[in-house]
């Protein structure tokens, strides 16, 4: 090699050194290549260079570097780099080759062939300098690529593992789960611009903004992911037509895996082997943050759960009313479940009739309800399960506007009292965990239900006469002087049946009872929820109307004459005498009494079957 050429390769490894400028930390892995081609141009005179590298696995060259940057895109000279290759199999036989404008020099290092640059151009004398000149730029230039490429790989994984630092350090902050998807897709995008991906999660994802989830879901087309997702390995998906490599990566904690990562590197036929760790390494990261993130969820979620059972619990054991029982449980329902209707069903012990307990949603006191009670209450019966359905009008052809249901029986030792019917009219509305969360709060408020109910019959049978269903004197009594306390008004008469000894005489004790039923039962129909009927004593009844005028009570009382008569079998009548109160007036329940007894008296004695008001002289007794 004379003076000139020894010249040149001194002059190349010159710039060479000064490229790699390690105080500066100048590792960028295109730059230093675009620099490398440039230097050689700038020695060697050529117009232009493109520098290829060879794939092992495919044996293939594909353009890494060029002068002229289009020609990055340009295959012109892949048949003649294969051909040369295939001339060349042995390494030890590669050598430059001119082929008129164009010199093609091998990248070597130690015999291995690493790349290839073609040098195109008007080359002079250059073109005269012995095959040692090309070998000796070609090892110098193999030895540069490759610390080229090493320098490169060593400032990409110190990015990278600052970068899986970071985001694991930001994981563990953090049990929010979106924050955690959300920062799996930004170091990707940070990582690797150019690449595609999705989160595919094998749980309901919701609220998850704009983030590429979609469901995991078993068809043809997923078959890679659900291995990955099985098996819990990476797998790999490469598509010759579509020129593209596909990564899918689970995304696993300790206990499972949720999810699978999907990578897709375009413009590449098998997925870069540099990136497989650190993507994996980052989905296992991103895997036991989201573990760590659901447990977090699913620990919050049984707290809530188990503040809400024992709140409502307690609730019900303080010896609430049946209706302010059902009304809290109607309210804790719509809220905690995001119901638009809650309902309690009580079902008769033939299972025939059902009754809607006061404090559910009214839609339950509505028509179209019947279709929706009626089909529960048979599944039910028949099944003695639980029913969570997601979409009703799939089951049942008539269903209405409600889809989603959730209907559980309340049962006590054994016996099937009712069921607890929770709509919704989106289908699908309501999760399992929902679902359990309303049976285990059913099956903690059955008792309570059932305790409530059993205190009310109790109370109802203490201040209620056995045989009339009426209220007792004592209950009449007590509310009488509650409301001459609190109300402005009321009226209070007494009933006689008339010659019911007679009645005792002619049909028996028996049918006398059965008179008495039939009486009282009229007395029940006529009335409102607010007034009081009550056994007197024997055939002696009474009703209490409280804020009721002396004029309306007559009405009530001469309506009541009339159907006594018309209705009862064998037909009986009645006597009525009514008594009136009013505040301002200074006035006592004695007194009152007293004066509805005279005039019950006066009817009596003046042919019966009639209603007599207290006179105006009585009412200033």
């Amino acid at each position: 090699m004379d003076t000139l050429e020894r010249q040149i390769i001194l002059n190349l490894k010159s710039r060479f050194f000064d490229i790699i400028d390690t105080e500066n930390g100048f590792f960028q892995y295109e730059q230093l290549l675009n620099e490398m081609l440039s230097a050689i141009k700038a020695l060697t005179g050529a117009d232009e260079i493109t520098l290829y590298v060879f794939n092992v696995w495919k044996q293939e060259f594909f353009a890494e570097a060029a002068t002229n940057p289009q020609d990055l895109d340009s295959s012109a000279f892949s048949h003649d780099l294969k051909r040369w290759a295939k001339k060349n199999r042995e390494l030890k036989c590669l050598g430059a080759e001119i082929q008129g404008k164009q010199i093609m020099i091998p990248l070597v290092k130690r015999g291995k062939l690493l790349g290839c640059m073609i040098l195109i151009g008007e080359f002079g004398s250059f073109h005269s300098y012995p095959g040692k000149v090309f070998q000796e730029l070609s090892e110098e230039c193999g030895q540069f690529f490759d610390k080229a490429r090493g320098l490169a790989k060593i400032a990409s994984q110190e990015k990278r593992y600052k970068q899986l630092y970071r985001v694991t350090e930001k994981f563990h902050s953090s049990m929010d789960m979106d924050m955690v998807l959300g920062e799996i897709i930004y170091t990707l995008q940070e990582m690797y611009p150019t690449f595609t991906y999705y989160l595919l999660l094998s749980q309901d994802n919701n609220n998850h903004g704009d983030l590429p989830i979609r469901d995991l879901e078993y068809d043809s087309e997923n078959i890679a992911a659900m291995q990955a997702y099985v098996t819990g390995a990476v797998q790999f998906e490469d598509s010759l037509q579509e020129v593209r490599s596909i990564l899918y990566a689970p995304l696993k904690g300790k206990q499972g895996v949720y999810g699978v990562l999907q990578v897709i590197a375009p413009n590449t036929m098998i997925f870069p082997k540099n990136e497989i760790e650190f993507i994996t390494l980052l989905a296992n990261t991103a895997g036991s943050a989201l573990e760590n993130a659901q447990l977090y969820q699913q620990s919050k979620r049984l707290i809530a759960d188990l503040q809400l059972i024992n709140e409502t619990s307690h609730r019900l054991n303080s010896n609430l009313r049946l209706t302010e029982t059902m009304n809290f449980m109607s309210e804790q329902i719509l809220q905690s479940f995001d119901a638009e209707e809650a309902g309690f069903i009580l079902i008769s012990s033939d299972g025939s009739n059902v009754n809607i307990i006061q404090g559910s949603t009214e839609f339950f006191h509505t028509k179209e309800a019947e279709s929706y009670i009626q089909y529960m209450k048979k599944k039910i019966i028949r099944e003695k399960e639980s029913l969570f359905i997601g979409d009703f009008s799939l089951q049942f052809e008539g269903a209405g506007c409600y889809k989603s249901i959730m209907a559980v029986p309340m049962t006590q030792s054994g016996v099937l009292k009712g069921f607890a019917l929770v709509l919704h009219s989106s289908p699908y509305h309501f999760s399992f965990e929902t679902f359990k969360l309303l049976q285990s709060l059913i099956h903690h408020s059955t008792l309570a239900f059932t305790n409530s109910m059993l205190r009310e019959e109790l109370e109802k049978m203490v201040v209620t006469d056995h045989l009339t269903k009426l209220y007792s004197r004592s209950y009449l009594d007590d509310r009488i002087h509650q409301s001459m306390n609190e109300d402005h008004e009321g009226t209070f008469m007494l009933v006689d049946i008339d010659d019911f000894k007679m009645v005792n005489d002619t049909y028996g004790h028996q049918v006398g009872d059965e008179i008495i039923i039939q009486v009282a039962n009229l007395i029940n129909s006529n009335i409102r929820g607010t007034d009081i009927g009550a056994r007197w004593g024997g055939e002696e009844l009474a009703l209490y109307l409280p804020g009721v005028s002396l004029s309306a009570g007559a009405l009530i009382a001469e309506r009541l004459v009339r159907k006594v008569c018309q209705i009862t079998d064998p037909k009986v009548t009645i006597s009525c005498g009514v008594s009136y109160w009013s505040r301002g007036k200074k006035d006592s329940y004695a007194a009152l009494f007293k004066r509805a007894d005279k005039a019950l008296y006066t009817a009596k004695n003046t042919g019966k079957n009639k209603v007599i008001l207290e006179s105006a002289a009585d009412s200033f007794i």
